[in-house]
């Protein structure tokens, strides 16, 4: 029977106190005189981002609004960095709280000092982002691509480690796959994560955008979408929204056949919601024209 690996949805914690990442327990001091594994009172300018960072969008408005509230009330959780060398860290986790201090004004922060390998430190700060609630779709997304890429890991494996169903972590790797467009709109929110999953059932390219735009036009909602995706599977064209098909009525299709016989050739009857249309009745040739003609008694 194989063991189970330790699910990384337990918490950015479970990581941060494996004995391969902190070593608090050792009582390592840095040549700075800060104990690894402890809270030390950084330098802001002693700090550099994580290049692993999978959040790339920062909301300036959500910043300033943070960088007041450490105004008044300090940072409340400290940033967790490793040591790169002397005097220099990089963050793991807290690049949020490290970027509104520098708004607030502040030269230094309170944060965890801890040691990690580089795949160590992706999982990490990936694990640390997907446990936030404000993560778009599109980062989650990427952040799963990255740990299944980036760490070796098979979408099994990871549902197992960040303890979710293994069709959500495929949901959210398919929206990848959209459309520049239409992942920019799911990101701000144009559009909702049951839209795109909807979109991701049309194969084709420029059906997706038409239905896309179709979304933004219309405002349909997703069962609308999920219609028309289905269509789009079943049929060369994607019928527009509120479009009547041509379907002909029992009695109507009576007629068609009755004249068809009378005239000795497909004739072909069209009928729209308002209830006008027309018949039309093709011919071969002169001759056949003039026995259609003597037929009208014309």
């Amino acid at each position: 029977m194989s063991i189970k690996r330790n699910a990384l949805g337990k918490g950015l914690s479970a990581l941060l106190e494996s004995a391969e990442t902190d070593v608090t327990t050792k009582g390592e001091i840095g040549n700075d005189g800060n104990v690894l594994g402890s809270i030390a009172a950084i330098h802001l300018d002693q700090i550099e981002t994580n290049p692993f960072q999978p959040r790339t969008d920062f909301d300036e408005e959500s910043l300033k609004e943070l960088a007041v509230s450490i105004k008044e009330q300090g940072i409340i959780q400290p940033i967790t960095v490793r040591k790169m060398g002397y005097d220099k860290y990089q963050i793991i986790s807290g690049e949020r709280r490290f970027r509104a201090s520098k708004i607030a004004g502040l030269t230094e922060v309170p944060a965890y000092v801890r040691i990690a390998n580089d795949q160590g430190m992706l999982e990490m700060a990936l694990v640390e982002n997907l446990q936030r609630r404000d993560l778009n779709a599109i980062e989650i997304g990427i952040s799963y691509k990255r740990l299944i890429e980036e760490c070796s890991l098979t979408q099994e494996e990871l549902s197992d480690r960040i303890g979710i169903n293994r069709t959500t972590v495929t949901n959210y790797i398919r929206l990848l796959k959209l459309p520049p467009e239409v992942q920019v709109a799911l990101r701000d929110n144009r559009i909702t994560m049951g839209h795109a999953r909807a979109l991701t059932g049309i194969t084709d390219v420029v059906k997706q955008l038409m239905v896309f735009r179709d979304i933004l036009k219309n405002n349909l909602n997703v069962r609308e979408v999920e219609e028309l995706a289905r269509e789009s599977g079943n049929k060369s064209t994607i019928k527009k929204r509120g479009e009547k098909t041509n379907e002909l009525s029992f009695e109507l299709s009576k007629i068609q056949n009755v004249l068809s016989s009378h005239f000795g050739t497909k004739i072909h009857l069209k009928r729209n919601a308002k209830g006008d249309g027309k018949i039309t009745i093709p011919f071969g040739n002169d001759a056949d024209l003039n026995r259609i003609l003597e037929l009208l008694n014309y």
